[in-house]
């Protein structure tokens, strides 16, 4: 017992020294990061713990559980792109914990070791942990849910698993909405059909699970129904099924998109779910190891054939699939790594494709950098054009990050045939390494790029009594980096913008476009005051 406390501990550091460091480094991206940390500093600010606002109206789009865990951080660290992250960072130790124990008991320790390393060297799932994003903490808890479902059957308590599974998948809807039942139902329905029937389980169980995960959930949409009617609820609800339909955001995609994403964000986990096949599948042990492998494989093609079929497309939305597609390649790892199968040419040849073609992005990015102006004649789209002439300073020496990338990727190739563990280390400690560079060198040059003159300009409104909003575009971090206040004429909510541009106003009104929203620069009502990197400034006229 006190050799598995050290090992916690060691996997709790580790991840800590992994995911804590550099949270700050960038501004939060518009939307998602900075939508959420909005919600928590408004929550802070008013004090209405039991309602999620956005500009200080209701804001139907996501249940409350993760912005309490970020107002929590704020109200400890202050108001700032660290509190808003930690959540996730915190969530990213306590993953890493829990996979090393569901790897040692439900196949081994080495198995353990290797699905927390390979957790934490692939790119996405590591990546997501220094974010502001709800989905790890959401994907957490429905991974816990489908583990006390699966204990249902093997565990020694079947009903306290069920009531477990069931606080868990009330506390992913809490989260982040009813998505969480549908992928929790759907994939029931597959292992159903699959294992022929409830074999092995008690449908009762399955009702006692479906009882508390609806008054986990009443913890906040039953309290805000009693105290204020259906109508939030109702606009939720009206929401999620609006996003399943359409392109939300003009976020859309091919059905293949996730696929893709998956495949290179997971690297290098998701190579070796090409090891699975029939030789594989013989060397299982267990039945206990075999049925949750099943449960995983049904996660896994759930998630991601449901998201592609879903309208809106947007990168986070297959992050479910990271628990069991790490699962699945750590089971084919360790298997290699016990000499049981031999390495795939296949799972070869998408490694080397893979870590090479991500190398030559790395190193290809100072570059671009350093020669944007003969870059830009082949760009058609003026706001990216004008994205491009940010200061943002490279260097011909910051190659040497992606060729070192290169070279590692190389060596821990080569060494794997000739001792696949050692290579692999070699490979996760190479990918552990450049994830970070990437955090705290190129993530910030990016959002230079991107939106930094923006955001300089919301900041400039900090603690002064104005209006501002931005005209042809959505964004909330004009919310969060000019430190908004309640509004207290109701004028201002009337309408999106008519007011502040027709109406009559009692303070000065500043607003913020895209260079190719080029009508605003003939509009009477408006003076421009600046322009920069794709972004043009304006005061209304008195």
């Amino acid at each position: 017992m006190k050799k598995d406390a050290v090992k916690y501990l060691l996997i709790a550091l580790g991840a800590a020294l992994l995911f804590i460091p550099f949270l700050g480094q960038a501004h939060l991206f518009d939307w998602d990061e900075v939508n959420f940390a909005e919600c928590a500093r408004e929550m802070l600010l008013t004090k209405n713990y039991l309602r999620v606002q956005v500009d200080f109206q209701p804001f139907w789009e996501k249940p409350p559980l993760f912005i309490w865990m970020q107002a929590l951080c704020m109200s400890v660290f202050g108001i700032n792109e660290f509190a808003a992250r930690l959540p996730n960072a915190l969530m990213g130790i306590v993953t890493l914990c829990t996979l090393f124990y569901i790897g040692k008991r439900v196949v081994s320790e080495r198995m353990a070791w290797w699905w927390v390393l390979l957790y934490a060297a692939s790119w996405l799932p590591h990546f997501y942990f220094k974010s502001a994003i709800i989905d790890p903490t959401f994907n957490f808890f429905i991974f816990l849910s489908f583990f006390q479902v699966y204990l249902m059957r093997y565990g020694r308590k079947p009903l306290l698993h069920t009531v477990l599974a069931g606080v868990f998948l009330g506390l992913a809807v809490l989260t982040k909405g009813p998505v969480a039942i549908l992928v929790a139902l759907l994939s029931l329905v597959v292992y159903l059909l699959l294992n022929k029937g409830f074999w092995g389980y008690k449908w009762a169980h399955f009702l006692l699970l479906i009882v508390v995960c609806a008054a986990t959930t009443f913890l906040w949409f039953g309290v805000d129904i009693v105290r204020n009617g259906w109508w939030f609820t109702r606009e939720f609800i009206t929401y999620q099924v609006r996003l399943f339909q359409t392109e939300d955001a003009g976020h859309g995609g091919p059905f293949y998109y996730h696929f893709i994403i998956l495949l290179i964000g997971c690297f290098p986990a998701a190579a070796f779910l090409f090891q699975a096949g029939r030789k594989s599948a013989a060397v299982r042990n267990t039945k206990e190891e075999s049925e949750f492998a099943r449960w995983m494989w049904i996660l896994f093609w759930v998630t991601l054939i449901l998201f592609s079929i879903v309208k809106t497309k947007i990168v986070h939305y297959s992050s479910l699939c990271y628990f069991p597609l790490s699962f699945l390649a750590a089971l084919q790892l360790s298997r290699i790594d016990e000499a049981k199968v031999k390495m795939k040419k296949i799972v070869t040849v998408l490694l080397s494709v893979t870590g090479v073609l991500l190398a030559i992005v790395i190193t290809l990015l100072p570059l671009v950098g350093l020669n944007k102006d003969k870059l830009i004649p082949l760009f058609d789209d003026d706001f990216a054009v004008a994205n491009l002439q940010a200061q943002v300073p490279w260097s011909y020496a910051e190659c040497a990050f992606g060729l070192l990338y290169l070279a590692g990727v190389i060596v821990a190739l080569v060494w794997m045939r000739r001792s696949f563990r050692r290579g692999m280390l070699v490979l996760v400690a190479v990918q552990v390494l450049i994830i970070q560079v990437t955090v705290a060198h190129f993530t910030p040059k990016i959002e230079a790029f991107s939106q930094r003159a923006a955001i300089e300009y919301y900041k400039s409104f900090a603690g002064k009594d104005v209006y501002l909003r931005p005209l042809g575009f959505a964004s909330y971090a004009f919310l969060f980096y000019s430190e908004k206040q309640p509004s207290q004429n109701p004028e201002y909510y009337k309408g999106k913008n008519e007011w502040l541009l027709n109406g009559k106003v009692d303070k000065p009104v500043y607003f913020i476009t895209k260079i190719t929203d080029t009508e605003w620069s003939k509009d009477p009502r408006l003076v421009q005051i600046g322009s920069k990197n794709g972004f043009v400034f304006y005061k209304r006229k008195e």
